[in-house]
């Protein structure tokens, strides 16, 4: 079994090619939706959360806003933050690779990978890029995102040409989906898996 990361900065496209993926049957392992089921009402994080971040949980719901904000002004916070997060995520990602046993490959969706160190738990890297002023375009149409939210997001993440520089594999989504499409399957073809 071949285990390959999927990364990528904010706003360029990981979610879209991680899909594109799936769509060839290669299993896929989001980390952010998996976070974003802990810390659901009811989610199997948000008691942790609410005790170190008394003002973000009312009522058993997380508000993402409130949490975002602290942590993005924050780096002790957001390092107390990851501390309670990212051994639940591991603990996800096991279980799915131990689902998955039977695939030759898996995608791992992470977009912090490198931030978090993440890298040598894989095979090989890929990572998602397109041009800065693409990149920028797609964050400030998304609800809620402003221009000083998105600088504090980038601050935080390293910068996109050093991930290309890591990677086994670039994506470059600033071009149709056509093209996107058929760079994937060209990785899945040098990584020997067949997709439908």
């Amino acid at each position: 079994m071949i285990k390959v990361a999927l990364t990528g900065s904010i706003g360029m496209g990981k979610s879209t090619v991680a899909a594109m993926f799936a769509g060839t049957g290669v299993p896929v392992f989001d980390a952010d939706a998996v976070v974003r089921v802990l810390q659901a009402p009811g989610g199997k994080l948000v008691e942790k959360i609410g005790a170190l971040f008394p003002g973000c949980v009312r009522a058993g719901t997380l508000d993402r806003e409130c949490l975002a904000e602290i942590v993005l002004s924050d780096r002790t916070k957001l390092t107390q933050l990851e501390q309670i997060v990212h051994p639940a995520v591991q603990e996800a990602r096991e279980r799915f690779i131990v689902e998955h046993a039977a695939s030759p490959a898996l995608i791992f969706e992470i977009p912090l990978l490198f931030e978090t160190r993440g890298e040598s738990a894989f095979d090989k890297i890929i990572v998602v890029s397109a041009p800065a002023d693409v990149q920028r375009a797609r964050v400030l149409r998304r609800a809620g995102m402003t221009a000083d939210k998105l600088d504090a997001i980038l601050a935080r993440q390293m910068p996109d040409a050093e991930k290309r520089a890591r990677a086994d594999f670039v994506v470059d989504t600033g071009t149709d989906l056509s093209t996107t499409e058929a760079q994937v399957r060209e990785i899945l073809a040098c990584l020997g898996v067949a997709g439908s």
